[in-house]
């Protein structure tokens, strides 16, 4: 099927409050974590360097942002719809307390772990290897395609802890998502022909996905140059009609990291037997 793609260019909420009520079928959201600012590092290449993203990434009163987003996401979603939310310890706590206030069903919370996660460069604090994925519902009736993630997982459950390596951006943007997360959660949470709904699109890794796997996309952008490399990007993505071929190379990596553990695993019996 040709997927149909609306890309809009502005402030998300401003922008949510013109959707129909019920109107998107799944929410994919990474929103901003207000980690920008004057004295605020980051790691880049293995270096210390100033965290700042963007202006998009400075916002006074983060709580009341999120909650102003989050309501209009409740409003566009479909009954039987989910939301899937991305964060870290900066802003995953807000969105939890909000998805309570605003008497949303929370269905799991969904831990990334990342293995090759950049190194903590201050050697005072743990090394941040994972990010958080909220996924809630308007209710205990809602879309989740469980057979597809025991498929995805080798015929198992699938759980709520995710390996998933980090991988090279392919833009500029500095929080862009990759590509076989977005794939998973789009398989799982969403059908053929499904409008899927991206308030923070970035770089469009949301929209690729959602193109690639035969899914209507809405992607709303507020930076301008972000905003053109997302179309440019979505736009040059051709739509599969070969699913399975992506079920399949899930399947396979999901054995490899199987793999991998099962002899990582021995290698420490071993070495225990050694000592």
């Amino acid at each position: 099927m040709v997927s149909k793609i609306d890309l809009k260019n502005g402030d998300s909420i401003e922008i949510l409050k013109s959707f129909p009520d019920g109107s998107v079928d799944m929410i994919f959201a990474d929103p901003p974590y207000n980690l920008s600012g004057k004295g605020h590092i980051t790691c880049k290449n293995g270096k210390k360097v100033a965290c700042d993203k963007g202006e998009w990434d400075v916002i006074e009163d983060i709580h009341g942002f999120n909650e102003e987003w989050l309501k209009e996401c409740k409003r566009v979603l479909s009954d039987d719809g989910t939301i899937w939310i991305s964060g870290t310890l900066h802003n995953h706590p807000s969105i939890g307390v909000l998805l309570k206030k605003l008497e949303f069903w929370i269905i799991n919370d969904i831990v990334w772990f990342k293995p090759n996660a950049p190194p903590q460069l201050q050697p005072n604090r743990l090394a941040p290897s994972t990010e958080l994925i909220w996924l809630a519902s308007k209710s205990k009736k809602y879309y989740f395609d469980y057979y597809k993630a025991k498929e995805l997982n080798g015929g198992k459950q699938m759980r709520n802890l995710w390996t998933l390596t980090a991988k090279r951006h392919k833009t500029e943007h500095p929080t862009e998502k990759p590509e076989d997360l977005l794939e998973r959660i789009i398989l799982l949470g969403s059908k053929e022909g499904d409008v899927i709904l991206d308030p923070f699109m970035g770089s469009g890794t949301t929209g690729v996905v959602s193109k690639r796997l035969g899914r209507n996309f809405i992607g709303i952008e507020v930076d301008n140059d972000f905003f053109n490399i997302a179309k440019n990007r979505i736009n040059s993505e051709k739509t599969l009609e070969k699913e399975k071929i992506i079920v399949a190379e899930m399947q396979i990596a999901s054995l490899v990291q199987k793999q991998e553990l099962s002899l990582l695993k021995k290698v420490r019996e071993e070495s225990l037997l050694r000592a």
